[in-house]
């Protein structure tokens, strides 16, 4: 009975161990506007206040969050919304 409940804390603390390691791997994400897909933007533009609500596509005042680095490099993506 020992040998069983001790095999299944290591078992959990393993687990628990992937998990918080999967969340730290995370890469640094900025805003890339202009991107877009209609209805997916990830936060408010001048025209609502919600994610998800924009009806335009590439919306050069809508935004999605890209990995660091990756805005610089899609056709028409801006690091800051243009006016």
């Amino acid at each position: 009975m020992k040998s069983n409940t001790a095999i299944k804390a290591a078992l959990a603390l393993g687990l628990i161990g992937l998990a918080a390691g999967a969340q730290a791997a995370q890469p640094p994400m900025e805003k890339c506007f202009g991107v877009n897909a209609a209805h997916k933007n990830d936060c408010h533009t001048p025209g609502h206040s919600c994610a998800g609500q924009d009806t335009m596509a590439r919306d050069p005042q809508a935004f999605v969050l890209v990995p660091s680095g990756l805005c610089a490099k899609i056709d028409g993506g801006a690091e800051m919304p243009s006016k």
